[in-house]
C-alpha cells in the first residue's frame, strides 16, 4: 500500500518561510513514485480542501493555484521519492494542515496525515 508522510511544518511569521517535506512509499509492482504525479493540497479551518500545486513524475510540468504562484515552489527528488513544497512570504490566511497527494490537480488522491503549519505573530 502506498503511504505518504509529510514534516517540516511549523509556527512561523508573516512573511518568513518553511520547507515541507513528504517521503512515499508502498508503490506496487509496475507502479513507481518517479512516473507518479503528485500534488501539495491543504486545509485552512472552515474551508474545503484546496489545491495547491502540482507537479509530474519527470518535473516538466509544474502548475500552481492562483493564490500561491511566486510564494509556494514545489519539487521533486525522485531518487529519494521525496516531493517538496517551499513556503516563502508566508500570510496568516496560509494556516492550515498541508497534504502531499497523488494525482494530477486534484485534492481527490490519497494523501498522507498531514503536517501542520500555523503563521502566526
Amino acid at each position: 500500500e502506498i503511504q505518504l508522510v509529510e514534516s517540516g511544518g511549523g509556527l512561523v511569521k508573516p512573511g518568513g518561510s518553511l520547507t515541507l517535506s513528504c517521503v512515499a512509499s508502498g508503490f506496487p509492482s509496475g507502479f513507481s513514485f518517479s512516473t507518479t504525479d503528485m500534488n501539495w493540497i491543504r486545509r485552512v479551518p472552515g474551508k474545503e480542501l484546496e489545491w495547491l500545486a502540482g507537479i509530474n513524475g519527470g518535473s516538466d510540468y509544474i502548475v500552481y493555484a492562483d493564490g500561491v504562484e511566486g510564494r509556494f515552489t514545489i519539487s521533486r527528488d525522485n531518487a529519494k521519492a521525496k516531493v517538496y513544497l517551499q513556503l516563502d512570504r508566508l500570510e496568516t490566511a496560509d494556516t492550515g494542515t498541508y497534504y502531499c497527494a497523488l494525482g494530477w490537480r486534484s485534492t481527490s488522491g490519497k494523501r498522507g496525515q498531514g503536517t501542520q503549519v500555523t503563521v502566526s505573530s
